[in-house]
């Protein structure tokens, strides 16, 4: 496996301690959003004795099984007790998360393993189609059903009321949407100064197909219209249009796409 330090998402950790002790949650969350999210969550606390707290004494680590066909000797199968290993909950091809004590040897936890570099585990997720953080996720921009996040264990069908919840379980029942994130693939590598967030994506007659996400290198994330998806697409960057293609990630439900 290969392990990537530092890494910002919106994830829940429940950490299992003796039933004596009060429940801890750990909160993954994209760094930069780390001040408004706990002035957010004390809006909420009202008169519980909730105590919420960053962590500095603690890193997260994506931990992605190496590609070479028949790389498992170093997937985990075990760690410390005192720290956190589980799968990834949004999807089985992001491997798992690693919570530990900043600057513990990752070599002792996970044996054979060797540290990546954090552009290639963002590059993993952007061919995957896992979007991550405020960038890929814009708030007040960004909607639940086409961001996916039916598909990573994002949503809730079955919970009570929650700010968005009757237009987004309508939209899921209807079966009506028209845009989603999808992977896509460069012609070629982009510069390093890479694409401006949200530049427009257009098909070969000019029409407009969606808006780029996030990009690293040849591949990336873009909200497309899926009735433009399967066509050839392009981007202008400084001048110079750039081709590209989306496509549908292999680990999506059947018929997800339609």
């Amino acid at each position: 496996g290969v392990c990537f330090p530092d890494l910002v998402g919106v994830t829940f950790f429940r950490l299992h301690g003796s039933t004596a002790e009060e429940p801890h949650i750990l909160l993954e969350c994209d760094s930069s959003v780390l001040d408004s999210l706990q002035k957010h969550l004390k809006l909420y606390k009202i008169r519980r004795k909730v105590t919420i707290a960053p962590c500095p004494d603690l890193s997260l680590w994506a931990v992605i099984p190496g590609e070479r066909p028949g790389d498992t000797s170093s997937l985990p199968k075990s760690a410390d007790p005192a720290l956190l290993l589980t799968p990834d909950p949004r999807a089985e091809v992001m491997g798992w998360r690693l919570i530990a004590k900043k600057g513990a040897n990752l070599s002792e936890i996970i044996p054979g393993s060797q540290i990546g570099d954090v552009q290639d585990y963002h590059r993993h997720r952007y061919k995957q189609g896992i979007p991550e953080g405020v960038a890929d996720l814009p708030p007040g921009v960004a909607l639940p059903l086409e961001s996916n996040l039916a598909f990573l264990n994002g949503i809730s069908f079955t919970k009570g009321c929650y700010l968005g919840q009757e237009l987004t379980a309508r939209t899921h029942h209807t079966g009506v949407i028209r845009k989603r994130l999808l992977p896509v693939t460069f012609a070629s590598p982009l510069p390093n100064h890479g694409a401006a967030q949200g530049a427009e994506i257009l098909t070969q007659s000019g029409k407009s197909a969606g808006k780029l996400r996030a990009a690293g290198g040849e591949v990336g994330l873009a909200l497309l219209r899926l009735a433009h998806a399967n066509e050839p697409l392009c981007i202008n960057l400084g001048g110079e249009k750039v081709k590209l293609s989306a496509a549908t990630p292999e680990w999506w439900p059947k018929n997800a796409a339609k």
